[in-house]
Parts: C-alpha cells; sequence; structure tokens
C-alpha cells in the first residue's frame, strides 16, 4: 500500500533475537531515544518491548520491539493511549509520535500519550534483510514494472532471486512477519504500557492491521482510526492491494494533469487535462521503445505514479516528464540509503508473502499484465506483475484473518476519493466488511492519507471529535 520513496522513515541497526526467560511482563523503561531514530521532539522517549519470536511458543524465545511516546501535557484531561500504526508493510514507525502525531489537533494531544512503535523485522525491532543484490535494490524496481510491450521476464527473475535471498539469509524473525503477529506484538505493546484498551490510528497498510487487531481482539480497544484504507479480503490481502493501484491510479491521474495543464507554460505538457495524459503515454510508449540510459519508460511510470501520492509531489514529476521530453537531464529520484532500502523491501515481501499463499511461477501472469495494461494504460499491467510470492518457499502458517462486524462499535475510517494507494473501491470494501461496528468519512480530496494531510476542515473535525468526545456519527459522511 505505502509506497512513496521520498519521504519514509526507516532506521536501521543492529538488533538480533534475543532469549529470554518467559516471566511476567517487566514494566518498560523509558529512556532518551537512540540518536539512530533521526531528529524527534525533546519530549519523545524510547523503550523496548520483548514479544514471543513465535506466539505457538509463548514461553521461548523472544524479540525486542521498539516503543516510543510523547505523553500528554495535560493529565488531568488524558483518555489513554494513542497508538500510531505505520504503513507499508515495512515502514519504521519510531519517531511516528513526532513526525506524524504532532500534526494533531490540540484537544487530541491533550487526551492522549502518542505511541509510535517498530513493527517487528523493521528498524529497532530485530531487523531483517534478505541480503538483496544491488540490482533488486532500484527504487524504480520497488514496484514490479513490465518491461517494453509488457514484458515479464526482468520481474519474474528479479521476484525469483529476491524469494531465494530471503529463505536463505532471511532467518527466523523474517519468516515470523505477518499481519496476524503484528497485531498480536501491538497487544503486548499494550499489555506492558498497562493499558485495559488501546486507541489506534492507522494508515494506508496501518489501516489492515487496526482492523486486525480489532478482530483478534475486539474487547481491547478504545477509538480506532483507519486512515486510507485497503480492500480487506483475505482471499488476497497484498496481492488485491497491488492490483488496486491500476484504480487507483486512474482515479488520481486528472488531480496532477488538471495542475499541469494549468501551468502548460512552465512545463509544456499541454494545455488540458487530456492532452497531459496523451503527452505522458506518448512519451513512456517512446521510451520503451528507445530508453535513454538515464530514462526508460518504466522510470517514467514509476516517478508519476509515486508523484500521485500528494501534490507535493507535482512540480517533481512535471519537471521530470518535461527533461524526458525535451532531452534535458533528468532530476534525481529520491531513495533511503540501501541499508534502509534493504531492510523495508525484506519486511514488505515477507508479510506479502507470508500472510497468504500467491499464485506460483506457473500462473499466466504475462496474461494478466497484458489485460491490466489494456484495461488501465496508465500503470501499464504492472498492479498485476510477478512478485517474489510466486517463488516463496514456504507456504502462511496461519490463515488470513477474517474482518467482520462482530465487536464493539468504536471504528471510524477516513478515506480521500481519489487515492492512487488505497483507492475508495478498496476501502468501500473494508467499510463493508466491518459493518455496524464503523462509519466512513469520505474527503473529496486526492492523495494518500486524510486525516490532518488535506486541510479538509469537516473531515478533521469528524476525526478530532470521534477521538476526543467519543462521538461517532450516525451515518456514513462526505466531506466536501
Amino acid at each position: 500500500m505505502k509506497r512513496t520513496l521520498g519521504t519514509m522513515t526507516l532506521v536501521v541497526v543492529a538488533g538480533l533475537v534475543t532469549p529470554v526467560a518467559a516471566a511476567s511482563e517487566p514494566a518498560v523503561a523509558w529512556q532518551a531515544c537512540p540518536a539512530s531514530v533521526g531528529p524527534v521532539d525533546a519530549r519523545q522517549e524510547c523503550a523496548t518491548v520483548r514479544v514471543p519470536l513465535d506466539y505457538r511458543q509463548p514461553g521461548g524465545e523472544r524479540i525486542p520491539v521498539a516503543v516510543s511516546r510523547i505523553r500528554t501535557a495535560r493529565p488531568e484531561l488524558r483518555r489513554g493511549v494513542l497508538l500510531l500504526v505505520p504503513g507499508g508493510p515495512g515502514n519504521a514507525g519510531l519517531a511516528r509520535p513526532t513526525t506524524h502525531g504532532l500534526r494533531l489537533p490540540r484537544e487530541v494531544l491533550d487526551r492522549y500519550d502518542l505511541v509510535g512503535f517498530d513493527p517487528r523485522g523493521v528498524g529497532h525491532s530485530a531487523p531483517v534483510s534478505c541480503g538483496l543484490e544491488p540490482r533488486d535494490l532500484e527504487p524504480t524496481a520497488f514496484l514490479p514494472w513490465p518491461g517494453p510491450g509488457g514484458d515479464t521476464s526482468a520481474a519474474t527473475g528479479r521476484a525469483e532471486r529476491i524469494a531465494r535471498a530471503c529463505a536463505r539469509n532471511g532467518g527466523a524473525v523474517l519468516r515470523s512477519i505477518s499481519t496476524r503477529n503484528e497485531a498480536r506484538d501491538v497487544d503486548r505493546i499494550r499489555r506492558a504500557l498497562g493499558e485495559s484498551r488501546l486507541s489506534v490510528w492507522g494508515t494506508s497498510y496501518g489501516t489492515y492491521v487496526g482492523a486486525v487487531y480489532a478482530t483478534m481482539f475486539p474487547r481491547r480497544t478504545d477509538r480506532v482510526v483507519l486512515d486510507s484504507n485497503g480492500d480487506p479480503d483475505p482471499r488476497r490481502v497484498a496481492r488485491g492491494w497491488l492490483a488496486n493501484f491500476a484504480a487507483g491510479a486512474e482515479d488520481r491521474f486528472p488531480d496532477f494533469a488538471a495542475w499541469a495543464a494549468a501551468r502548460d507554460a512552465s512545463y509544456g505538457l499541454g494545455s488540458t487535462p487530456a492532452a497531459v495524459r496523451a503527452t505522458y503515454l506518448r512519451l513512456a510508449g517512446e521510451l520503451d521503445r528507445d530508453p535513454r540510459p538515464d530514462v526508460t519508460g518504466a522510470t517514467l511510470r514509476a516517478v508519476v505514479f509515486n508523484s500521485l501520492y500528494a501534490d507535493a509531489s507535482f512540480p517533481q514529476a512535471a519537471a521530470f516528464l518535461r527533461a524526458a521530453l525535451t532531452g534535458g537531464p533528468v532530476p534525481p529520484i529520491p531513495a533511503p540509503p540501501a541499508d534502509q532500502f534493504q531492510n523495508l523491501v525484506s519486511a514488505q515481501v515477507a508479510t506479502a508473502c507470508n500472510d497468504v499463499a500467491w499464485p506460483g511461477a506457473e500462473h499466466d501472469y504475462a496474461g494478466d499484465v497484458a489485460r491490466d495494461r489494456a484495461a488501465h494504460p496508465l500503470t501499464d499491467g504492472m498492479p498485476a506483475n510477478v512478485q517474489p510470492c510466486a517463488f516463496w518457499p514456504r507456504r502462511p502458517t496461519e490463515r488470513p484473518t477474517l474482518v467482520t462486524a462482530d465487536g464493539p462499535g468504536d471504528i471510524l475510517l477516513v478515506q480521500n476519493r481519489r487515492d492512487p494507494a488505497t483507492p475508495l473501491t478498496g476501502a468501500l470494501r473494508m467499510r463493508e466488511a466491518l459493518g455496524d461496528r464503523a462509519r466512513m468519512v469520505v474527503v473529496e480530496s486526492g492523495g494518500h492519507g486524510a486525516y490532518v494531510a488535506n486541510g479538509n476542515a469537516c473531515g478533521d473535525r469528524v476525526v478530532t471529535d470521534f477521538l476526543t468526545g467519543a462521538t461517532r456519527p450516525g451515518r456514513d459522511v462526505t466531506c466536501p
């Protein structure tokens, strides 16, 4: 689901499996956050919660899960803990109380301790690495873009190499990564904090974690906000999220096209949205047939798709398109350091492949790509292309969670109408699965991330009232 390379906060430090006795949960020992977390608010502190490596053996080996918090400055108003669940899968969350939490309205900050964490296998929480080759860590290969004419051979080779490297180098922690285990880890964090219930703000893939947690531990939730939602279909999970990128791009690209058309004098991409779309598709096709040393059709598509996550990225995409169109030097593509990207890709692949079985290598992925290219030319068949899960050596050890309406009515979904990564079609499936447990706020906006992200006062007010006043709308809401 969230895959914007330029805005990821990922930290990799040494952290290996550590065996400890299965004693009762110790008190959390808060201390200053290490410098490797990055610049954080002076009030943020960090700690470690140890969780079972294998929940089938709760008294066995444990691994560290790094947690952080910023306590409310108004303890007399405190409602509890608001856990900030990162997306990805594979994104770190230890800095999140600072980077995301401090954007929240004052009335939310007054009522909650903001708590973040690095999910197992990520950042400071026993980070995993598949030892991937540099060629498999190219930012533009983060998503499986086909070659010219929908060729799947390069993506197939990369998928097989990644699967084999993860099987060879990933180790026990990588094999343990799953959404259900992340939900169990969240409940261990709750217990370690001494809280009877948790409130949750999950974004992107974090919405699925939040929904699974609310399903597995329905009496341990207080307020649950699911922001930018994926389809929880247990037969597909991550495979379905990838497939939905095709619809998401079609929903969102008109925003970029209108923005660029209004600036045709600066970028020369076309004076109407239709002309901008035509320029993009024509240029991508030309680069497929005659690639430059620094730009291929797949590179161009990757840059443009990434830019759809936020309006702030539109100038970068337009400048890249103009450079490719005129033959000038293209702007650099933002990317995290190689070790951080290694960790992200390894954890993301593990989650996707351990959660649900995918069609194997014998599946007709080339046919899927051809059909998807015809239906959704903006993404050129990428959402249907082969992934490492096609070559994954181990079947999932558990079935994915079936998200249902069973449980208290304490969930609020918030969703942009034109989200490129988690489109409204998938979010409506999450809404349907949760039934009367949930209400939904649809914000008439584009991009990935809705709450305190778009300046939409209506949507922000509904979510804030839910978090602070325990009031949930009586029906679903649309905010203009």
